[in-house]
C-alpha cells in the first residue's frame, strides 16, 4: 500500500497593512519570508491594505503651516466645502495609486495579490481582513514611528493586542540588515 502526500490546496493568506506604496525592495523582502512555504508547494496570496490619507487632517496641517509662518498675523483662511472635496478626491486618487503600485510590485515578482483601500481605522481594517480571509499572518510596513512605538500605540502594537496570528513589523524601504542595525 502506498501513501500519498496530502495535496496542498489551502491558500496561505498574508495581510499587509502598508503606510506607503511598496517598493521593489519591500516586495522582494516580504515574499522572501515565504520562500520555504512556496518551495513546499503552498499557495500564498497577499492582501495589501493601504489607508486613505485623511483629507481634513491634510488641510488642517497645511493651514497650521501657513499660520505658523506668519505667527498668526494673517486672519485664518476659510476653506470651502468644494475645496475640501477636491482634497478628499486627491487623497483618494493618491492612495489608490499607491495600492496599485504595491500590487504591481508584488505581481512583478510572481506573487498572487489583491489590493484595497482602507477608509477607517487601519488596525480595525487589518483585524477584519485577517478574520474574513482566515489570514495566517499580518505584516505591517511603515516608516519609523519612534514615539508611537515607545508608547506601544503604533499599528503593530495595536494589531498584536487584537490579532491571534503572528504580526511582523517591517520598515519600508530598508533591507532586513538595515532594520536590524536600527534596533527594530
Amino acid at each position: 500500500m502506498t501513501t500519498q502526500e496530502p495535496e496542498q490546496s489551502e491558500t496561505y493568506d498574508v495581510v499587509l497593512l502598508c503606510e506607503e506604496a511598496l517598493t521593489a525592495l519591500d516586495a522582494e523582502q516580504v515574499t522572501s519570508l515565504h520562500q520555504e512555504l512556496r518551495d513546499e508547494g503552498q499557495a500564498i496570496r497577499y492582501h495589501v491594505l493601504l489607508p486613505v490619507e485623511d483629507a481634513a487632517a491634510r488641510v488642517e496641517a497645511a493651514m497650521g503651516s501657513l499660520a505658523a509662518g506668519e505667527v498668526m498675523a494673517a486672519p485664518a483662511m476659510a476653506i470651502s466645502e468644494v475645496d475640501l472635496e477636491e482634497v478628499r478626491r486627491d487623497c483618494e486618487e493618491r492612495s489608490q495609486a499607491a495600492v496599485d503600485e504595491s500590487v504591481r510590485q508584488l505581481e512583478s515578482i510572481g506573487a498572487t495579490v489583491t489590493g484595497h483601500l482602507v477608509h477607517g481605522a487601519p488596525v480595525d481594517a487589518l483585524t477584519e481582513a485577517v478574520s474574513r480571509l482566515d489570514g495566517r499572518e499580518a505584516i505591517i510596513l511603515t516608516r519609523p514611528h519612534v514615539v508611537a512605538e515607545f508608547f506601544h500605540v503604533d499599528w503593530t502594537s495595536k494589531a498584536r493586542r487584537k490579532l491571534g496570528v503572528p504580526v511582523l513589523h517591517l520598515l519600508e524601504k530598508e533591507t532586513f540588515g538595515e532594520q536590524g542595525e536600527s534596533g527594530v
